[in-house]
């Protein structure tokens, strides 16, 4: 077991960085140390969700010397707080520096390039895991689950996810960075309209539709292609031949301003102010109705020589939640020694058995629903 080693949040009075003290507490971690730049509203995390137990210690981020004294310490530091995109290996840098192993809930190309250019963290014993949230995270750590639902081998992918929730500042600004940032050696987080065809990258494959209807999403909503790094390297370790990804916006007022991003940065519009406006717009679409984050993933391939399709729903009231539990099973899966050292993506070094079962029993997931091939006699699981 985790005896009494600490665990530190960064950002955990934030939407994520909240949900994950509760992930980590339900978890058996009752060593925390929460940190954030607003003493009243950690004390608040503590005494709400830690029954007043737990450190709290005001840490900025963006401060290397604050940094440097929340990591001293910790076990585990667990970065729940961004920008993504601006501080790269900023946290995982400190909680090396401080002997602390490091999980953060994003992270993606550019931080780990950051921290193997400065020297294999696995040198020193030291294990560093990124992306281990929803998307990066769970959008290839639940595709390698269905993968292994009675299928031989799978061919191809089609992924559609997406919601209606609330936009945090953190959310906002890493979506304007990731349009210039975010992917391998300084590229964009991802190619709108691309796909994976004969196990590649093809470009303008797809086209974006404003006006859809899309099974599990109620009413009309916009689908936009979209491939990113991870889907290129879940492709490859699946041995996929084709993969569909779509970007689900039910929103007019974010999606509206989604099209016009592009554009206003490139003319040099204020990151601050888009930021802002991305917020209200997703606070105008959410008016009177009830927040909801879907993934839906289709997998084809053969059982037994037949074809055969395996289909996984995953629906929840917040994105957050599930970032959240990703990030705590990461910490946990580094204390129980499960994860080797070095750097790593969460979707290679994260058992995906162990990531389905705590959705469907944490609480984080109201649905998962599991569905097979119409001629396919085994049963359907739900949640």
């Amino acid at each position: 077991m985790t005896g009494t080693r600490v665990v530190g949040v960064l950002g955990a009075s934030g939407a994520v960085g909240r949900a994950a003290v509760r992930e980590l507490r339900d978890l058996g971690h009752g060593a925390l140390r929460l940190g954030g730049r607003r003493m009243d509203a950690l004390r608040a995390v503590a005494d709400q969700e830690l029954a007043g137990t737990g450190d709290i210690v005001r840490t900025d981020v963006e401060d290397t010397t604050s940094l440097a004294a929340f990591a001293q310490g910790c076990d585990v530091v667990l970065n729940c707080a961004g920008p993504t995109y601006r501080l790269r290996a900023t946290v995982a840098s400190a909680a090396l520096a401080a002997g602390a192993h490091c999980v953060d809930v994003a992270g993606d190309d550019p931080a780990a390039e950051d921290l193997l250019n400065d020297g294999d963290p696995a040198r020193e014993g030291r294990t560093v895991i990124l992306s281990a949230g929803t998307l990066p995270g769970l959008s290839a750590i639940l595709p390698r689950w269905l993968a292994r639902q009675d299928l031989d081998d799978v061919s191809t992918l089609t992924a559609h996810c997406g919601g209606l929730e609330s936009c945090s500042p953190t959310v906002a600004t890493d979506l304007m960075l990731s349009l210039t940032a975010g992917g391998a050696n300084g590229a964009a987080y991802g190619e709108p309209l691309a796909a994976v065809r004969g196990g590649r990258r093809l470009s303008r494959a797809l086209r974006a539709v404003e006006d859809a209807e899309i099974p599990c999403f109620p009413g009309r909503v916009a689908v936009q292609p979209f491939l990113s790094g991870e889907s290129e390297r879940l492709a490859t370790r699946l041995g996929l031949d084709r993969v569909d990804w779509f970007n689900v916006h039910p929103g007019p007022q974010v999606r509206a301003l989604l099209n016009l991003l592009p554009g206003r940065l490139a003319t040099g519009a204020d990151l601050g102010e888009l930021a802002a406006r991305l917020i209200l717009a997703a606070e105008l679409d959410l008016a009177g109705r009830a927040p909801y984050y879907v993934l839906d993933f289709q997998l084809t391939g053969t059982t037994a020589g037949r074809p055969a399709r395996r289909r996984l729903t995953v629906r929840t009231a917040s994105s957050y939640r599930l970032t959240a539990a990703v990030g705590a099973l990461a910490a946990d899966a580094i204390l129980r020694a499960t994860v080797p050292p070095g750097v790593h993506f969460a979707c290679d070094v994260l058992d995906p058995d162990t990531v389905a079962d705590r959705l469907r029993g944490g609480g984080a997931a109201d649905r998962f629903e599991l569905s097979r091939s119409a001629d396919d006699p085994a049963e359907e699981g739900v949640l």
